[in-house]
């Protein structure tokens, strides 16, 4: 092993954390209890934690006006940092009035417990589809993220946070790891370069090839799947999760990956998510970002390669942690391996293409995916819990 550096700095340079010291906390809750209360949706909870635990360094809050223009029109925050998609707080606006502008409120779980209080300094109501267009590149409602964003509301509040109380999580205990903390293990592990890999699948054998090509250059892997609000079909996380141990324990050498969840919502906003992801990553403490073929996408809505053009748009100054761009991996079945356009000999039909929408088709049509597409022990745990979703 290379001589320890210090790990990469967070986006902006400081690493935010929006929780309250216990004390202070203890009082603000008292205040808290007296103020307009507003439930969080599911994606508001994500967004919340990832703003306190500085997963979104240097947001300290959900974005008012102004940011909000910059980051929608020029992909910048107001002082030139790039941030790709705003952070949203939104609500309808048949309850907009109950929230005045330079005032507290109390920001609830759905359980009733108070996580936060905001002070609202941005009251507004933009062009959502303005922002649709830019964001997602669609105005269209059959877009995931089009229709999240439409569903939470009209009226958007901006301002700081504080954290009261930890986002109460019964899954992924063990794997829960804030940025301060996968930093804290990065250095205990004597990694100087780490490489992140998003994913909100299985890890298929395409995904495999490319995070073992990767693994190569840098000390060590960070898998980080996301596992907040996704689409219906998507493999749920707890499937997934299984999925990710058995690979570790069977198919990585185990001292140089390390696995923890990322809370975030996915918001399928293909390029500009694809950026997003990356500074989370580097907040994390990872210098590079893996970055595959249609990133973050949905549908038609992105070109193959969008998300890794995206990055041209962004200095080495701007963004620090570097992108690993990778063409689409396929099944070679002249060679008997995985392999790229780039490092294969063989025809069309030679290449079984991979994918999460393929293995999630299989399984939907009962068909267990064969060797050529997963690993045996994460096919039998996909075709399990299929099963039981189907009984």
């Amino acid at each position: 092993m290379s001589q320890i550096k210090a790990l990469i700095q967070p986006h902006g340079g400081k690493l935010i954390n929006c929780y309250l010291p216990e004390k202070e906390g203890k009082q603000t809750l008292l205040t808290a209890l007296n103020l307009p209360r507003l439930t969080l949706s599911t994606r508001n909870i994500a967004d919340l934690e990832c703003i306190a635990t500085g997963v979104y360094s240097p947001l300290e809050g959900f974005v008012d006006e102004q940011e909000y223009t910059s980051i929608v029109k020029d992909m910048r925050l107001t002082n030139g940092l790039a941030w790709s998609i705003p952070v949203t707080l939104q609500i309808s606006e048949s309850v907009a009035d109950q929230y005045e502008l330079d005032s507290e409120i109390a920001l609830a779980h759905p359980n009733g417990e108070i996580l936060a209080v905001m002070t609202i300094t941005s009251k507004f109501k933009p062009n959502q589809n303005w922002e649709a267009e830019q964001v997602y590149r669609t105005t269209d409602e059959a877009h995931p993220g089009v229709k999240a964003m439409s569903g939470e509301g009209e009226v958007y509040l901006g301002g700081p946070i504080k954290l009261i109380n930890a986002v109460p999580y019964q899954d992924f205990l063990d794997y829960r790891l804030t940025p301060e903390a996968t930093r804290v293990e990065f250095a205990r592990r004597e990694w100087n370069t780490i490489v992140a890999f998003q994913t909100r699948n299985p890890i298929h054998r395409a995904h495999e090839y490319i995070t073992k090509i990767a693994l190569e250059v840098v000390d060590g892997l960070f898998i980080n799947p996301l596992v907040g609000q996704t689409k219906s079909d998507d493999i749920p996380a707890k499937v997934r999760m299984q999925c990710y141990q058995i690979l570790m324990e069977k198919y990585y050498p185990q001292n140089r990956v390390c696995l923890s969840v990322f809370p975030a919502a996915m918001r399928y906003a293909g390029p500009r998510e694809a950026i997003m992801h990356a500074i989370a990553r580097q907040n994390y403490g990872c210098t590079h970002f893996i970055v595959g073929r249609d990133h973050a996408g949905v549908g038609d809505y992105y070109g193959t390669y969008d998300a890794q053009y995206i990055f041209d748009e962004f200095t080495e100054e701007e963004l620090k942690i570097t992108p690993l761009k990778f063409e689409h991996a396929f099944y070679c079945t002249r060679t008997q391996s995985m392999a790229t356009a780039k490092t294969s000999p063989s025809h069309k039909e030679e290449r079984i293409h991979l994918s999460g929408t393929k293995v999630r088709e299989m399984l939907r049509n009962g068909q267990t995916p064969p060797p050529e597409f997963s690993r045996p022990e994460v096919a039998q745990i996909l075709v399990s819990s299929m099963k039981l979703t189907t009984v």
